[in-house]
């Protein structure tokens, strides 16, 4: 029976898939301020279109929430891609990882000025977003020829 065995440097992989989750509370943070600021109650995910014509708060609050919830979507999909690809090539997925959560913040930051167009700081983030997904099937693929 075939054996997995875990390369060295993955533990820089699982310690990038580990910070996507302080990335995600400090958005949710920066939510959480920007809700208190713009006077958006609960349950109410996103200021209505009234509201933000009357508040340059509740725009940046559904910027906020977009920037968290963009975060979100994607993440799940990427760390199990991150966490497959890194069993061959540790080092270049814990980079792109690294990467990832960079340039997510910077996606952040550019979101909630207010400015929609300004997330595009983050636009390095793409990268490693998109180029994961390749690394994992050719991981899968070279741990198949393996035997595995």
């Amino acid at each position: 029976m075939p054996t997995l065995q875990v390369p060295a440097g993955y533990s820089l992989v699982l310690a990038s898939a580990a910070a996507t989750a302080f990335l995600t509370t400090w958005q949710g943070i920066v939510v959480s301020k920007a809700r208190r600021k713009a006077g958006i109650p609960y349950p109410q995910g996103y200021a209505e279109r009234s509201e933000m014509a009357a508040s340059k708060d509740a725009v940046v609050f559904n910027c906020a929430q977009r920037a968290h919830l963009n975060t979100l979507e994607v993440l799940p999909g990427y760390v199990t891609c991150l966490l497959i690809s890194g069993l061959v090539m540790p080092q270049t997925s814990a980079g792109l990882g690294a990467l990832f959560i960079f340039s997510r913040i910077a996606y952040t930051l550019g979101y909630i000025t207010g400015i929609p167009e300004k997330r595009v700081y983050g636009v390095l983030g793409g990268f490693p977003q998109y180029l994961i997904p390749f690394f994992s099937l050719y991981s899968s693929y070279a741990l198949y020829m393996r035997g595995l």
